[in-house]
């Protein structure tokens, strides 16, 4: 199962997290998702554990608990939006415009 995590203290490690919900069952993966940029957690991130009774088990006990003075906001994960699939314009080329190298 898939689990989202979220309103995570930006210091929390996946090691921390991983801890929270290894009490109540197999954690398979932890991932807290950061800034490309800057390295820094945006916040919040994902848990996939091996069983679904577990997972809601983890669910219902720690959504509002605090983690690192955090209320936690926990729920399942919802499949990822395919960004492939957004519609495209159509209609002729891009631009044009601009004043740049054009000769008179």
């Amino acid at each position: 199962m898939n689990i989202y995590v979220g309103n995570l203290d930006h210091d929390l490690t996946d090691a921390e997290l991983r801890s929270k919900f290894e009490e109540f069952g197999k954690v398979d993966s932890v991932k807290i998702i950061k800034d490309f940029y800057s390295g820094q957690s945006k916040g919040f991130g994902f848990v996939e554990m091996a069983s679904n009774d577990e997972g809601q088990a983890a669910i219902s006990a720690l959504n509002g608990q605090e983690l690192k003075g955090r209320a936690l906001k926990i729920d399942e994960a919802r499949p990822r939006k395919d960004h492939n699939s957004r519609p495209r314009r159509s209609g002729g080329g891009g631009g044009g415009g601009g004043q740049y190298n054009k000769r008179h």
